[in-house]
């Protein structure tokens, strides 16, 4: 069993990685602004934000996984990225793992093939979002903190407006889109979530990204 904090608990990966922990026999330290998660056992709800850089070095310290699954940008502007080096730094001093919920954006469309961000048919309400995560994927990479961390990227099709089912069943990749017979990229946020805890019970990425699709 392990403590596991989840910002962005109350969101659609969150809130499927949170069901998912639970079912494992984790505690979750649910965490969004209001304090709004459900509070049932193996829950604590908390009101905070990922960037009270006090509240994450406490967490990181009681906690074994941070999850960050959060926007990445905010009113336009990057959220996510600014708060890299103390999320790495507070996790380092806690001996905490990051666990960031992603988007496919980053993922090339082919080996040595254009980001799927930068193809014409993406869409341009979605640009700065997915080029905003791509940064912190990037920042992760770059950064020289001896932190643990791990980034999944989902399919193209993956949110609320696309749920699915659990079916356990599912491919990993890196850094590639990966896509079925039928060129079609999706996977369900009970599956994404299966692959996120997985990676938790059973660490096999380190400072690594990794993707999930059927």
């Amino acid at each position: 069993m392990a403590i596991i904090t989840v910002f962005g608990a109350t969101g659609y990966a969150g809130g499927h990685i949170t069901d998912e922990a639970l079912r494992r026999g984790h505690e979750v330290i649910a965490v969004n602004r209001t304090g709004s998660a459900e509070a049932r056992p193996g829950v604590t709800p908390l009101a905070g934000s990922v960037d009270d850089e006090s509240l994450v070095r406490d967490l990181a310290a009681k906690s074994e996984v941070l999850v960050i699954a959060v926007h990445g940008s905010a009113d336009g502007e990057p959220f996510l990225l600014p708060l890299v080096p103390s999320l790495l730094k507070a996790a380092a001093e806690g001996g905490a793992r990051i666990g960031v919920v992603g988007g496919a954006g980053s993922l090339h469309v082919a080996e040595g093939g254009p980001r799927l961000v930068d193809t014409p048919d993406f869409p341009d309400a979605y640009k700065p979002e997915a080029t905003t995560h791509a940064d912190v994927l990037e920042a992760l990479r770059a950064a020289d903190i001896d932190a643990d961390w791990f980034y999944v990227s989902p399919a193209a099709e993956f949110g609320a407006w696309a749920p699915g089912e659990r079916t356990g069943s599912f491919r990993l990749g890196g850094d590639v889109l990966l896509v079925d017979a039928d060129g079609k990229s999706s996977i369900s946020g009970a599956d994404y979530a299966i692959a996120f805890v997985d990676e938790i019970d059973t660490p096999a990425h380190r400072k690594a990204r990794f993707t999930v699709a059927y």
